[in-house]
């Protein structure tokens, strides 16, 4: 048999395509869908057609060069949207497939400040991820309000008073708060469409950083609300907040402990929980340790994902989407050059819907 290099994290296998043509695929055990474009809201129809088929094709964004993603051993998928509404209709195929998920839902309320145009209405957001907890089971969903903008029109008390209107409407439906605050300057082509569209923004200082933390934390006590708070890839350490791992092992242990391939991927190791030592004393597990509900709890190595930004805590998967695709129209967007050329992608999508790539190009 020939022995292929790993193409990036993955190592590849020869398969067909639909046109019976033999390629490299990478294998990835872990699927990302997506960073940089949000496949739920409007690329599910795609997805899963792509699924059923056995692989897609993924473009990268630095050299252009096309390669191919087989989802032969796909064993769980994140999934990243603004309105994942689409994917409560194939929940279920996922499960026949023996596919686990969680899906890392952004519900925002930037609404009367118009910075997210093309969302459904808040009230409509929030019943979906309503839904999608009583279709997968909490902890499943999990809510990020990012990135947090602060704006001539927005301030901390008002990101505070949105913050509070939808933790009271989800409490007791997840588990975590993830959150990042808008850092503009680094980011040339965020910075270009704010100012193209005209929005005042402002770049967060520390103090302000602190201030709205040791608020939220307060406002999580108060409103009994017990959610996990956490920062998506802040350098900054604060107080009762925890570094994010958006793509989290530790997670994917929780939900699919039962996958041996998985968890042999993830470098999992099972233990019994020990009642007690001979002197009737409870044992301390360590400290990552995972309580399981059979009695085990997990440990695992180091799957942190080297490619990703530097206080970003994801572990390795496979990211299929692509930049320049989304249509939601976010003014503070990072993953569109431009609202044009996310348009034009998405109609040679519509006229090509079942392509390999999900451009349809």
């Amino acid at each position: 048999m020939t022995a292929y290099k790993k193409i990036g994290k993955w190592t590849p296998e020869l398969l067909p395509r639909e046109n019976g043509e033999m390629v490299l695929m990478q294998t990835p055990r872990i699927v990302s869908a997506s960073r940089s474009t949000d496949i739920p809201a409007f690329y599910t129809d795609w997805f899963f057609h792509r699924l059923d088929k056995g692989y897609c094709a993924w473009t990268n964004p630095f050299n252009g060069v096309k390669s191919y993603v087989s989802f032969k051993k796909t064993k769980f998928i994140v999934f990243w949207s603004k309105n994942p509404k689409p994917l409560l209709a194939y929940i279920d195929k996922l499960k026949e497939k023996g596919i686990g998920c969680y899906i890392q839902y952004s519900l925002n309320d930037y609404e009367e400040e118009k910075l997210e145009v093309g969302v459904p209405q808040l009230e409509s957001r929030i019943e979906t991820f309503k839904a999608l907890v009583k279709k997968l089971g909490r902890g499943h969903v999990i809510w990020r309000f990012d990135p947090l903008v602060l704006t001539d029109r927005i301030d901390v008390e008002r990101l505070l008073a949105k913050i509070k209107n939808i933790g009271d409407q989800l409490k007791g439906y997840t588990e975590k708060l993830v959150f990042s605050f808008a850092d503009i300057g680094v980011y040339n082509k965020v910075k270009k469409n704010l100012e193209d569209n005209n929005i005042n923004y402002r770049e967060w200082t520390t103090v302000e950083m602190e201030c709205l933390v040791q608020r939220l934390v307060k406002m999580n006590k108060e409103q009994n609300w017990n959610y996990e708070l956490a920062t998506c890839a802040e350098s900054i350490d604060l107080d009762g907040v925890a570094h994010n791992h958006c793509i989290d092992d530790k997670l994917i242990i929780r939900f699919a402990y039962q996958d041996r391939d998985l968890m042999d991927f993830l470098k999992v190791k099972f233990s019994p929980i020990p009642e007690s030592d001979l002197f009737g004393n409870a044992i301390r597990l360590p400290a990552d340790a995972i309580i399981l509900p059979n009695g085990m709890y997990a440990t695992h190595g180091n799957n942190k994902d080297k490619g990703q930004r530097k206080f970003c805590g994801c572990i390795n998967a496979k990211d299929i989407g692509q930049y320049n695709t989304c249509v939601h129209g976010c003014e503070y967007c990072y993953a569109n050059t431009s609202k044009v050329s996310a348009a034009a992608n998405f109609k040679c999508h519509r006229e090509n819907p079942w392509s390999e790539t999900i451009t349809g190009k």
